[in-house]
């Protein structure tokens, strides 16, 4: 029995290394993606969630989901990204590149190109990919009292674009009646506010100018 002890003992102590340095289970980078959704916020507005497709590159998939508020990307997260340093680095960068910009058209993080390409690629996607808003709005611009008379306007955005543009109260003068076509035509061919005058009728088109730009400033 003497003998048997130590023998024992240094066998419990042998296996405590073991103990110690057993191996952790693996961990991955890869994240379980849910399908896009999209949500309603209050006083009439709405945000849409798109992802982009999976880019599968040398340093793994990328992968990224936009918000988009109205018409302006609102957010951008990663659903999947390389688990690397440069890659954890360089994503912070390039969603404040893309918020910036509005855009895909983004600046390449130094050290991280393959990354900040394969980001490009589902971004810009993404954004091709954004649903149109279908529903249309009717917003009147403001009442723009002139010596000629008053001049107010009402734009129909369908979406993001001017589909028509209607007038309230205008004018009742020759000149201004043959000017008013005009301006809407143009109008719809420069989708804002930035048109030219037309000749004859400065102060009905300045203006129709202001109340068109109020309703455009208005509907956001």
């Amino acid at each position: 029995m003497k003998r048997a002890l130590p023998v024992l003992v240094l066998s419990i102590a042998g296996l405590v290394p073991v103990w110690l340095y057993e191996p952790s289970p693996a961990t991955t980078s890869s994240a379980s993606v849910s399908p896009p959704s999209t949500s309603s916020g209050g006083s009439g507005s709405s945000s849409r969630v798109v992802a982009g497709p999976v880019v599968k590159t040398e340093k793994g998939d990328v992968q990224v989901e936009v918000t988009f508020a109205g018409s302006k990307i609102s957010s951008v997260r990663m659903l999947k990204q390389p688990n690397h340093p440069q890659t954890t680095a360089a994503v912070p960068v390039l969603i404040k590149g893309t918020l910036a910009a509005q855009s895909a058209d983004v600046d390449t993080v130094s050290g991280a190109t393959i990354t900040s390409d394969a980001y490009k690629k589902s971004l810009q996607a993404a954004i091709d990919a954004k649903p149109a808003s279908s529903a249309s709005k009717s917003v009147s611009g403001p009442a723009v009292r002139t010596e000629k008379g008053t001049v107010q306007v009402e734009v129909v955005f369908a979406g993001e674009k001017i589909a028509s543009v209607k007038m309230l109260q205008q004018p009742n003068h020759p000149q201004t009646t043959a000017a008013v076509p005009v301006l809407i035509k143009e109008t719809l061919a420069a989708q804002s506010a930035g048109i030219d005058t037309v000749s004859g009728a400065t102060i009905t088109s300045d203006a129709y100018k202001k109340s068109l730009q109020a309703a455009i400033d208005a509907e956001g």
